[in-house]
């Protein structure tokens, strides 16, 4: 009986098998449903569901151009599946972006100074941007303003302005600036 315990503990220290054991708990699936849900590949879903098979926790059966699976609860102790359920939720593009966003922003920033520019496109946009927000959209700068706001976060004021214009966060004209994004 112990023994029995023990392997489906070892069975569920995967993420990726308790996140395929979350989304059964709420409903029975096929492989490119739970593969699209999780944003993991087929064949790995495919590989995890076998092994959940083989231990009895999964069955399935065919539904017309599908094989459906479902969790066998019965498997599993009430206390187990609570602390599953929570695997199953999945970050959104958007959460993970921010996360990303914030991760980014604390590498290259300490006490609201701008440590260095960073060499990769995406990381100096997020950067620029963030600058940018000490501008108003749409109001109008001298060089010498938008100079002396950059200033204040970065020494080489210099190449932030030039890639703010380069970026198309600010338009120049006449040495005028403008936030336009």
């Amino acid at each position: 009986m112990i023994e029995e315990k023990v392997k489906i503990f070892k069975l569920l220290a995967d993420t990726s098998r308790l996140r395929i054991v979350s989304s059964l708990l709420k409903e029975s699936m096929y492989v490119e449903l739970i593969s699209e849900r999780l944003d993991l590949h087929p064949s790995t879903v495919s590989f995890h569901l076998k092994k959940l098979e083989q231990e009895g926790l999964v069955s399935s059966r065919k539904e017309q151009y599908y094989v459906v699976y479902h969790l066998n609860k019965n498997k599993l102790n009430f206390n187990i599946i609570h602390a599953i359920k929570g695997f199953g939720r999945v970050e959104t593009e958007e959460e993970r972006e921010e996360q990303y966003i914030k991760k980014v922003l604390s590498s290259f920033f300490s006490n609201q100074k701008l440590k260095n520019m960073p060499v990769q496109r995406k990381k100096r946009l997020i950067i620029l941007k963030e600058i940018a927000k000490q501008f108003e959209i749409g109001k109008q700068y001298t060089e010498k303003e938008v100079n002396e706001i950059i200033k204040h976060v970065y020494e080489d004021f210099c190449t932030v302005r030039r890639e703010f214009v380069d970026e198309k966060l600010f338009t120049r004209q006449n040495q005028i600036y403008e936030r336009i994004q």
